[in-house]
């Protein structure tokens, strides 16, 4: 253990202590001798300016002056090396997966993370290209836009601007308080309460232009009331859950839909031929049936029967182009 990490164990064990900490078991969780202990204790108490007490008796033992030890916190950012590396590891993933939006405004905390990690240890850098993060089906976005967007939901202020839905490509101006980000499959989506139509909405943030935050202070949504409307039903297709769907997977793709994350009210069971059964809410059926089509013949809607029958459609629509183009090579 090197001495940082002694330091900072030593305040961890003596804060926490509810009595004094006998010299035997402070050179033993240290892995120390007494004098560099002593030396480590003086460190902390002189330069550190902790309210190290030694307490006398048949054996030497040292605590926290009562009153003092909880107020009391090592000054800077005192991290151990896993810690830190973690943090490195995290920093890492936000910026592969999401270049230029964060990775622009945590470069400073990226480069003090670095030299905490240089000060003490080996003092070599850690190896965090070999941390891959390859992000699927994420659109461009531009970073003024989100620092906009991020900022009014943080500062609790209303929010203009223009919105081109994908759905219908009309393009429309929008007053609404921000409510809260969400990054879901690798893009960002906005859950607001839009003012027009009084009602809650989510919003592409990659489909946002013109961003103002505005001086009104934004209304706030109660989170039950956001979960009910925007986050229980499958998928961002947000609404309150108009049916349950029930999906049968083949015993060779129940290896991996067992162990899938599709929605927070999911209900799956084992069935006795190897097939696993999975159940989801949901208001919108577009994402859903775009979830099930990518297992292709391992997967089959059960129900209910219009979800069934619009898969159904899907597939014959899908195979009358192959059919129609069957000669064109």
């Amino acid at each position: 253990m090197d001495r940082y990490e002694r330091i900072l164990t030593l305040h961890r064990l003596l804060k926490s202590a509810h009595y004094p900490v006998p010299l035997s078991r402070l050179m033993d969780e240290l892995e120390c001798s007494r004098a560099t202990l002593y030396r480590d204790v003086a460190f902390l108490r002189d330069a550190l300016g902790a309210p190290v007490q030694s307490v006398a008796g048949e054996q030497a033992s040292f605590r926290y002056e009562a009153g003092e030890a909880d107020s009391f916190e090592l000054p800077g950012l005192w991290l151990t090396s896993d810690e830190l590396a973690a943090l490195m590891a995290l920093n890492e993933l936000i910026g592969r997966s999401d270049p230029g939006v964060l990775a622009g405004a945590l470069a400073p905390f990226k480069a003090r993370i670095e030299r905490l990690l240089s000060d003490h240890g080996s003092g070599k850098a850690l190896p965090v290209d070999r941390i891959r993060v390859i992000s699927w089906g994420a659109r461009k976005m531009d970073q003024q836009v989100f620092r906009i967007v991020a900022g009014a939901v943080l500062e609790r202020r209303q929010l203009s601007f223009r919105y081109r839905a994908r759905t219908t490509n009309s393009d429309t101006k929008r007053t609404v308080s921000p409510q809260r980000l969400t990054h879901y499959r690798d893009n960002w989506y906005l859950d607001v309460w839009d003012h027009d139509r009084e009602a809650l909405r989510s919003f592409a943030v990659d489909r946002i232009a013109d961003p103002q935050a505005l001086e009104a202070k934004a209304k706030d949504v109660e989170e039950t009331e956001l979960n009910d409307l925007l986050a229980s039903s499958y998928g961002i297709f947000a609404g309150k859950p108009k049916a349950w769907a029930t999906i049968r997977f083949s015993s060779h793709a129940a290896r991996w839909v067992a162990d899938e994350h599709w929605h927070s009210q999911q209900k799956g069971e084992w069935l006795q031929d190897g097939r696993y059964e999975l159940k989801v809410p949901y208001s919108n059926s577009r994402e859903l049936l775009m979830d099930v089509l990518k297992y292709g013949p391992d997967a089959e809607i059960v129900s209910p029967l219009p979800l069934r029958e619009e898969m159904k459609i899907l597939l014959q629509l899908a195979l009358s182009g192959y059919q129609a183009n069957g000669n064109h090579h």
